[in-house]
């Protein structure tokens, strides 16, 4: 791993919202407070089905005359044609920046000028949409590595659209939730399973030993389903589980044993019968 390592996120795709309603726009369906995006600070938010279940997730940051999306890649398009889908009146537009990419530095790299902090954890370096990155040093799966050790989820590789809940991948503690800002598309069911205690899964980060089970396999305990494997790479990934699982020693998926890594980031209730 580079010292001071900087890669180019090359699954990574830059939009940008301009127009005098575009903050208004986005507050009305996306789960955080978005105009708390500034220079120099970005906000993680979803977008969520009117049910509350997710379907895109992306880094938000602000600057004079623009909002600019760091989204997924293979999602930009759906992206863009969902939230259109809600523009009625509102002077808002929304476009792709072609030839700009999102780069990240974490460990000792030196943030340059028009970057961020990550706003989930300070641990996860800083983020930057540019049309003129830095010379990297690092590979996106040196990247990859070090958000799965930190347990952060990455869009669609670890959650599943129309069925996921934020609050299982961990928005509420990586401040991907806001739960003073007013109304949002899907804010119900958010609100319902925090205040009533309703999650009884977590994306939970694991060490793979044996082969790395593929996306989708269950996760299992002396035949018992306890889960599923998403995203990961050179044993270490991320695998939603019943909580009991978090603590019942190593489990089974296809020909691995996994050992669930609960992050100090995560709150997990004291006990559960899930």
């Amino acid at each position: 791993m580079p010292p001071m390592p900087i890669a180019i996120l090359t699954e990574r795709a830059v939009l940008e919202v301009t127009g005098e309603d575009r903050l208004a726009f986005l507050q009305g369906l996306v789960s955080n407070d978005v105009t708390l995006a500034a220079p120099g600070r970005a906000v993680w938010t979803a977008l969520l089905t009117p049910q509350g279940k997710w379907l895109a997730d992306f880094f938000l940051t602000a600057e004079a005359d623009r909002l600019l999306l760091d989204a997924e890649a293979a999602q930009a398009g759906m992206l863009m044609q969902k939230l259109l889908r809600f523009r009625l009146r509102s002077k808002v537009a929304l476009a792709p920046l072609a030839g700009w990419v999102v780069q990240a530095g974490w460990g000792d790299a030196l943030m340059p000028a028009g970057a961020t902090p990550d706003p989930r954890l300070a641990e996860a370096g800083w983020r930057w949409p540019t049309p003129s990155p830095l010379p990297a040093d690092a590979l996106p799966d040196d990247y990859d590595a070090h958000r799965l050790s930190l347990g952060l989820p990455d869009g669609s590789r670890d959650m599943q659209a129309e069925h996921s809940v934020l609050l299982e991948a961990g928005f509420d503690e990586l401040h991907g939730v806001s739960w003073s800002k007013g109304c949002y598309m899907g804010q119900e069911l958010t609100a319902r399973t925090k205040y009533r205690g309703l999650v009884k899964r977590r994306l939970v980060p694991v060490a793979v030993e044996g082969p790395l089970p593929a996306r989708g396999t269950p996760v299992t305990q002396g035949g018992a389903e306890l889960g599923e494997m998403r995203s990961g790479r050179a044993g270490r990934g991320l695998a939603l589980l019943r909580l009991p699982a978090l603590s019942a020693g190593p489990l089974e998926c296809g020909e691995a044993r996994l050992l669930p890594l609960v992050p100090a980031w995560m709150k997990l209730p004291e006990a559960s019968d899930a």
